[in-house]
Parts: C-alpha cells; sequence; structure tokens
C-alpha cells in the first residue's frame, strides 16, 4: 500500500503548552487510523496540522507525498469538524454541491452516490435547519467526501449521537476504506477503537503507544483497550496539550 500521511518530529507549542509534542505518523492507502485519547490530549490540533490549519512550531507534514501547508492538493482532502460547518438556509444537497465546487468537483452522480451512502435520499431537499442532530452528522460526513477526496481527516465524527447512528456512520466509514479511501478519525470513546485499523493512543500531545488493537492489548496483558490506555498513562508523562 501507499503511504498517504505522514509526519516526522511533529510539534505545536502554544507558549509553554506542546499541544503536539514531537508526533511521528504513517498512515497507508485505505487505511482507519484511531486517533485515541481523552478530550484536551492534542488530537484536534494534529488533525489542524494535517489539514494546514495550523502551521508546526518544527518537524514536517506530508499528504500524498507532498508537504503541507499546500493549496494543491487540498481538493484530495476531505475534513470534518466536531461542530457543523453546513449552511443552514440550504437544502442537504445544495450544501454538498456547494462544498464540492469549492474544490472544483461537482459531479451530480457522485452527489447522488453520496447522498445513498449516508442514507440521506429521503432528506436531501430538506433545509439544513429543519434537520435533527442526527442527520446534520451524516449531511457533514457527505459535504466532508463531496469532492471524492484520498484523505479525509474526521475530528471526533461520533460525538454527541445515539449508539445507533454511531454504529451507521462507522460502516460508512469502512465502506470508504474499502473503496481506497484513507481516513483518520479521532475518538475519545474507547470501543471505537476496536473498528479502526491502526491506533495511537495520544496524552498530553505525544503517542504513548501505536498499533493495532490486539497489539496494544498484548503489550500490556490488558483484556480491553480501555485498561491498556490506562496502564499505559500510568507512567507519568511531561507537558500538556490542547
Amino acid at each position: 500500500m501507499d503511504l498517504v500521511v505522514e509526519t516526522k518530529e511533529l510539534h505545536k507549542h502554544f507558549g509553554s503548552i506542546r499541544a503536539v509534542d514531537g508526533i511521528n505518523l504513517s498512515v497507508q492507502s485505505g487505511e482507519i487510523f484511531g486517533l485515541i485519547g481523552p478530550n484536551g490530549s492534542g488530537k484536534t490540533t494534529l488533525i489542524r496540522l494535517l489539514i494546514g490549519l495550523l502551521l508546526p512550531t518544527s518537524g514536517s507534514i506530508k499528504l500524498l507525498g507532498e508537504d503541507v501547508p499546500n493549496k494543491g492538493i487540498l481538493a484530495e482532502v476531505g475534513y470534518m469538524t466536531q461542530t457543523s460547518a453546513l449552511y443552514e438556509e440550504l437544502t442537504v444537497r445544495e450544501n454538498i454541491a456547494f462544498f464540492a465546487e469549492m474544490c472544483g468537483r461537482k459531479d451530480a452522480a457522485w452527489m447522488d452516490e453520496v447522498i445513498d451512502l449516508v442514507d440521506l435520499q429521503d432528506r436531501s431537499h430538506s433545509i439544513v435547519r429543519t434537520l435533527s442532530g442526527g442527520l446534520r452528522q451524516r449531511t457533514s460526513l457527505a459535504c466532508a467526501m463531496a469532492h471524492r477526496p484520498r484523505i479525509l481527516l474526521l475530528d471526533e465524527p461520533t460525538v454527541g449521537v445515539d449508539p445507533q447512528l454511531r454504529a451507521i456512520l462507522w460502516s460508512y466509514f469502512r465502506k470508504l476504506a474499502e473503496r481506497g479511501v484513507t481516513l483518520i478519525i479521532s475518538s475519545h470513546v474507547m470501543d471505537e477503537a476496536e473498528r479502526c485499523d491502526r491506533l495511537g493512543f495520544m496524552r498530553q500531545g505525544r503517542f504513548l503507544a501505536e498499533g493495532t488493537a490486539a497489539e496494544l492489548r498484548s503489550q500490556k496483558g490488558a483484556g480491553t483497550l480501555e485498561e491498556a490506555f490506562l496502564l499505559l498513562a500510568a507512567g507519568g508523562m511531561d507537558g500538556g496539550a490542547q
């Protein structure tokens, strides 16, 4: 598989706070990589660095072999924020079309496919402000995919949703990975970690450990990922993150 995301000794400091503190990350094409850790561990900062919204204090980032920040590769990257970035007076379909056109890739057939993928066929002409929180989450995911990105950066995409919708969203993520899309997904919910191909346990801006769920459990002789994380974190670390 091709290496599509790579960081080397990546740092982002806010004054004395080391929000990202020497992260080395490699993610392959078609892989689901989970950034797992509590709130404040540096997951959002790392994703913002990857998309180019923040400049690193030091270190390097490459997406698809190109240095970041780089406007030329933004059309290959989809980004779903924690909070909704939708236009509430537009319909679901109009929002998707807008985000696709922003990247110069409006394709009616693909929009239909994306709407089908997130099961919004019956609500595609609904005004966004009339939608429930769960339907907005689906719409946000569709907008992130609207331009056929090769990389999806999803920041806590299932926060605040019910267990049934969480399972539905993860089924979407797996379908995308099977199509060759690379996903980096942040979460503080440990049971979601089992759904990822590989994981990075984050705390205070660093990776405590990295590997498959089975490897991380085995590393500490733990029965669950939560237990493995707690055992790894028990060693103690300096610094802080946002």
